[in-house]
């Protein structure tokens, strides 16, 4: 998928319920990251972008997504933690532009 600046989805709660979600500009980017990313997830090591904290805090607040943050281990010249991002609600993207 192409980078997103505007995404329509459908997301389809445990209880059987859906609900329309349209957003646009970084939040298109990020959630059209997590809903590419499947059960991978996502890391700002691997999908850089200046706030991905920001998105996911954004996303699930504002939005009610269920997004599950994994804490990873990194090595190399700056050692450390990076955050994993994965998309737990299921949301079904009905158009990305």
């Amino acid at each position: 998928m192409k980078a997103a600046t505007y995404l329509r989805a459908t997301v389809h709660e445990p209880n059987g319920t859906t609900w329309p979600l349209v957003t646009n500009g970084r939040l298109a980017w990020a959630l059209g990251n997590l809903i590419q990313a499947g059960d991978e997830g996502c890391t700002p090591l691997d999908n850089p972008g200046p706030r991905w904290s920001a998105y996911v805090h954004k996303l699930r607040r504002e939005f009610g997504l269920d997004i599950e943050t994994i804490d990873e281990r990194h090595e190399g010249p700056y050692p450390g933690t990076h955050a994993r991002y994965v998309l737990r609600s299921r949301v079904e993207l009905i158009r990305a532009a």
